[in-house]
């Protein structure tokens, strides 16, 4: 968590000086570099740790909370794995950082736990872009793939996908006539998406959904 929001501080501080930063490298390689990152770390003491991060924290909630509205969707800032985006999904991924990695530390001590809601309702909207990002053609092959996605909650939708081999598209609208659908409560879509699960339901045709699953790499 520090390694993540000290590289906002300084993808921030670049554009606004002007600077050129470009991105680290690809999704794909994400996983690596930052376990690279994180465990450098590992010679500070969890005191000095826990300050850093409560200190990072109130710098960049600063950073976001300045961002006018016109920088809000106008600002483009070089993410370190995808490119320039727009500023605000910044503070998106933030919540990203400490629903997703937050769930990881619980599990990985095996604490009993589950998501917040209001995270993983909110996050419900940016996921069907996650799997665009995260999609692999090599995983399809020469068969495209349609399915519908249903989701729970306060950001209630149903989806239409379609996976070819130049990516994946979603729109809204009815999935009853797909051959297969993946039913999904919030937090089950979020780490679905993440790769920390393969959850759903699978109505119809439940080898098409679990080729659909597949079809993703995680980060």
């Amino acid at each position: 968590m520090v390694d993540v929001t000290e590289a906002y501080l300084e993808r921030f501080a670049g554009t606004r000086a002007g600077s050129e930063v470009p991105p680290l490298a690809t999704l794909r390689e994400m996983p690596r570099i930052l376990d690279d990152h994180a465990t450098a770390f590992r010679s500070s003491s969890q005191e000095e740790m826990v300050a850093r991060l409560r200190s990072d924290l109130a710098r960049v909630m600063g950073v976001f909370e300045g961002l006018t509205e016109s920088e809000w969707t106008g600002l483009n800032v070089t993410h370190g794995y995808m490119g320039p985006i727009p500023a605000f999904f910044y503070p998106t991924f933030h919540l990203v950082d400490y629903a997703i990695h937050g769930w990881d530390i619980r599990e990985g001590l095996r604490i009993p736990h589950a998501m917040s809601a209001d995270a993983a309702d909110f996050l419900v909207p940016i996921m069907p872009i996650l799997w665009q990002a995260t999609f692999d053609p090599a995983r399809l092959g020469d068969r495209p793939c349609d399915i519908g996605v249903r989701v729970s909650g306060r950001n209630a939708a149903t989806l239409r996908f379609s996976c070819t081999s130049s990516g994946v598209t979603f729109e809204a609208g009815a999935v009853d006539d797909l051959p297969a659908v993946l039913e999904f409560d919030p937090a089950s879509l979020v780490l679905t998406a993440y790769g920390r699960m393969r959850g759903g339901t699978a109505c119809g045709d439940r080898a098409i959904a679990a080729r659909f699953s597949g079809l993703f790499h995680a980060i």
